[in-house]
């Protein structure tokens, strides 16, 4: 909206200025009261007076016009409450000095009637927020009050770091002396600490210890000059010395003016709220498991994500995911899988520039999807590492434009081999040649080009590493923008034999990158396994998968799993879809589902829930697995999820396993 700088000159009036521009709102004019011709300094409960001389500088340096009037009114009313209580007025008190600004508001908003709002810095003063709040209601604008109850330590090292510069143009405080006059607060910063840890003294001035004048701003066009000023001691005594610059000569100097960077807004939640927000919605916490030589590692994100950039909380969530392999003495370069969830799929290009910094060539499989992630959580990561002991990672990293697949220009590979598991990047429809989607939006031009991508990376693959490979597909999760696309979706396993028994699943996901319709995840498996010839040679077959699936039904919930394993090697994909309250239920799917290898081998679990998830569905699933730690568990939130079955799940696990003692 338009607004009217409530103008003081000092620091706390121009510092909300820039967290209104922040919050979208456009200056279009400053007010200001001041003293009666000849009287610098007026004892008001409501307005800073003094620096009064410079005040028409600072619009000018806004470059915004400034209306004027003089105090004319008294606090006639002191008390907490302002106005009538009675119902039908809505008028002031006449001859208090809150009435003047109501004059001066109403000639503001009618040279410019098309303002919505009035700036306040009020930070602590319940009694100026009253006031205020009543001349604004009166006017019909809207006080915009930013710095109100902050932290006045944060607020003042926020200020500072701004590019604010404020001088003290008044002392009145204990501790604080005529020689600190036209020091910055920078300059005062250490000392305002001091003497608040000492005396309780406001760091920012609430209590009146002092005043500021802003010499420069990030809004100012030019910047103030204080040239001649004479420091007036208004009394004296052991308390606290009262004293303030009488400024008498000053001017406005040309700035070089960049590019404005928007201060940066508090955390919508404090510390302890923000922990009570996790608890209620996931408890999401990074986990990480390890069986034989694969090691997952969940949930990765940073506690402090709103109060970084993008940028900065990509860089944070690789230092938590570096600590964590390093406890299995493993290293960001051991990845094979990695899936990026991000809020805004607008932050893509700065993700992925982040990202490429923290690989070299070969760099693991990934997928990025923009999910409905908890509050001030930006980057979510979910990752798979392997143990490669004797040379058996292959990845497939063709970066060039073809007409074969997509090229990987971004810093991930087609696919990645490691022992006999093959991981596939997330595909969606591009068009090879030039990497764009097609144009209109065309659901089943991007579905079949989708699955072109992912066949022909797997025939590349074989052709290159594995010959003799029998691949086949275990486990496919597709993610959809809109649930309208999903009768479309389901038809893929009736079109493609290859997906026609494996377990499938279908999510909804927030947005997608470039804003395709479609995106598919598939891990497969080489169908190789070791078997010994004449009881002495080991020799590599080959063999494909068996799908099975079952569901059953009790009073508390529907659950449905589907399972892709070899006779051979327990290397295993499943899904598991539960609706209804499952807590009761753990130990009636543990026997239904007759795969006893899914509850003990499990070395990744993908928990995609709708809406909340509580502290007993994470228990229930927890307690589906036979190690009292249980496997890394990345909860992901989706808008809706779907199987060929059924369209209302409210959860689903997507789990992959192998042996420990066995190759994947």
């Amino acid at each position: 909206m338009k607004y009217v700088a409530l103008l003081s000159g000092g620091k706390d009036s121009c510092f909300n200025l820039l967290h209104c521009a922040r919050n979208g709102h456009e200056l279009v004019a400053a007010a200001s009261l001041r003293p009666n011709q000849g009287k610098e300094e007026l004892d008001s409960y409501l307005y800073q007076t003094v620096g009064q001389d410079a005040i028409q500088l600072v619009a000018e340096a806004l470059d915004v016009p400034l209306y004027r009037r003089i105090i004319a009114g008294s606090a006639v009313e002191q008390g907490a409450e302002y106005g009538t209580r009675e119902g039908g007025s809505s008028s002031g008190i006449k001859g208090d000095e809150t009435e003047d600004l109501y004059e001066l508001l109403s000639e503001a908003k009618s040279r410019h009637p098309d303002a919505q709002g009035v700036s306040v810095g009020a930070i602590l003063s319940n009694y100026q927020r009253v006031r205020v709040e009543h001349v604004c209601f009166r006017l019909s604008l809207t006080p915009l009050c930013y710095l109100w109850q902050r932290d006045q330590d944060e607020l003042l090292s926020e200020m500072i770091a701004s590019g604010l510069e404020a001088v003290l143009i008044k002392v009145a405080g204990i501790g604080l002396k005529p020689r600190h006059l036209g020091q910055t607060i920078a300059d005062m910063q250490t000392t305002l600490r001091h003497l608040n840890e000492l005396y309780g003294a406001h760091i920012c001035g609430e209590g009146g210890e002092y005043e500021t004048l802003t010499l420069d701003s990030p809004m100012f066009r030019k910047r103030i000059i204080l040239k001649e000023v004479e420091t007036v001691i208004h009394s004296d005594n052991d308390f606290a010395t009262v004293a303030y610059l009488r400024i008498k000569n000053a001017s406005l100097e040309a700035k070089q003016i960049g590019p404005y960077v928007p201060v940066s807004a508090p955390p919508l939640l404090d510390p302890e709220h923000r922990d009570l927000e996790m608890q209620l919605r996931d408890r999401d916490t990074i986990t990480s498991s390890k069986s034989g030589r694969w090691v997952v590692v969940s949930n990765v994100q940073s506690p402090e994500g709103s109060t970084r950039s993008i940028g900065e909380e990509v860089t944070a969530c690789f230092g938590l995911l570096q600590e964590r392999l390093l406890e299995y003495s493993l290293r960001i370069s051991d990845l094979a899988f990695v899936n990026v969830f991000i809020s805004d799929m607008s932050t893509f290009p700065e993700v992925n520039q982040t990202y490429k910094a923290f690989f070299g060539t070969s760099p693991p499989v990934r997928a990025c999807v923009a999910v409905d992630l908890p509050l001030d959580i930006n980057v979510r990561l979910d990752c798979i590492a392997y143990q490669d002991v004797s040379n058996e990672r292959h990845a497939l990293h063709v970066q060039g434009l073809s007409y074969w697949a997509p090229a990987n220009i971004g810093p991930y590979s087609q696919a990645v081999v490691v022992g006999d598991r093959i991981f596939v990047s997330g595909q969606i429809g591009m068009r090879p040649s030039d990497l764009a989607l097609p144009s209109p939006s065309d659901f089943a031009l991007e579905a079949a080009l989708t699955f072109q991508h992912i066949h022909r990376i797997l025939a590349a693959l074989k052709e290159t590493y594995g010959a003799s490979w029998a691949h086949k597909i275990q486990s496919l999760i597709c993610w959809l923008v809109d649930i309208s696309y999903l009768s479309q979706a389901r038809r893929i396993s009736k079109a493609l034999d290859s997906y026609a028994y494996i377990p499938t699943l279908f999510v909804g996901a927030k947005s997608l990158p470039k804003g395709a319709l479609l995106e598919a995840q598939v891990i497969a498996h080489t169908g190789q396994y070791a078997s010994m010839e004449d009881g002495e040679t080991e020799i590599r077959k080959c063999s494909s998968p068996i799908f099975n699936k079952g569901f059953f039904t009790s009073d508390a919930c529907t659950v449905l799993w589907e399972v892709s394993t070899f006779t051979e090697v327990s290397a295993f994909c499943a899904l598991v879809a539960v609706k209804g309250r499952p807590q009761s239920e753990a130990e009636q799917l543990k026997s239904q589902v007759n795969q006893e290898v899914l509850w003990i081998q499990t070395y990744s679990v993908r928990l995609f829930h709708r809406g909340y998830l509580n502290e007993q569905v994470s228990a229930f699933v927890k307690s589906l697995f036979s190690s009292a730690s249980g496997p890394a568990i990345t909860n992901i939130p989706v808008r809706f999820i779907a199987t060929s079955e059924a369209d209302d799940w409210d959860l689903a696990l997507c789990l992959v396993g192998s042996p420990p003692d066995s190759m994947p």
